[in-house]
């Protein structure tokens, strides 16, 4: 083998090595992040709810895993029957997963979501959404970062959340009911 020919495979084996024991120096701090992790556990029945500053008054949080606030976390989430979130997004990513109740999860730029317990959907940061529930509702969502809130009107430009919290009462009352009450024994439907 010629000098130069030696030179490239030292220079490629030094690179390969040093990629190699970067790989493996990554994998063990990986792994022991991991192990400092306790085992979580979680029943949507006896979960404490609490309201978070920011969400309608319909909606409630409890925390799984880490602190939401400053860091990526796992929270579940309950929405009383007939609560909406208004349009808005987040920096983070966002997973859903629906344990209980049915409603639907718009999508600004997509389609939306017709959910019911299993179903899951995962927003890119940014991604502008709503969520509306026919019943009481529960899901999983597990964020990549810190948890915040970003209104946007119908058009995407970014509101307050007066403004948004405003104008989703204003569109509920405008809407009709889709079915009627149920009568009551003894007495006729009008």
């Amino acid at each position: 083998m010629c000098d130069l020919e030696e030179d490239f495979v030292k220079t490629w084996t030094i690179r390969v090595g040093a990629l190699v024991l970067a790989s493996c120096i990554m994998a063990a701090g990986r792994a022991t992040a991991a192990d400092e992790r306790q085992m979580t556990r979680a029943n949507p029945r006896t979960a404490k709810f609490t309201t978070v500053p920011g969400l309608p008054s319909g909606a409630t949080v409890a925390t799984l895993r880490d602190d939401p606030r400053k860091e990526a976390s796992t929270v579940l989430v309950k929405l009383a029957a007939r609560c909406s979130v208004p349009w808005h997004w987040h920096t983070a990513n966002e997973e859903i997963l629906v344990v209980s109740g049915a409603g639907i999860l718009d999508m600004k730029d997509g389609k939306g979501l017709q959910f019911q317990p299993g179903a899951y959907a995962s927003l890119p940061s940014h991604h502008a959404h709503r969520a509306r529930c026919f019943t009481t509702c529960v899901f999983a969502s597990i964020a990549d970062g810190a948890f915040d809130i970003h209104y946007v009107d119908d058009a995407g430009t970014e509101i307050s959340e007066e403004q948004a919290m405003k104008a989703a009462v204003g569109k509920a009352r405008a809407r009709r009911p889709r079915c009627r009450p149920r009568s009551r024994p003894g007495r006729a439907r009008s």
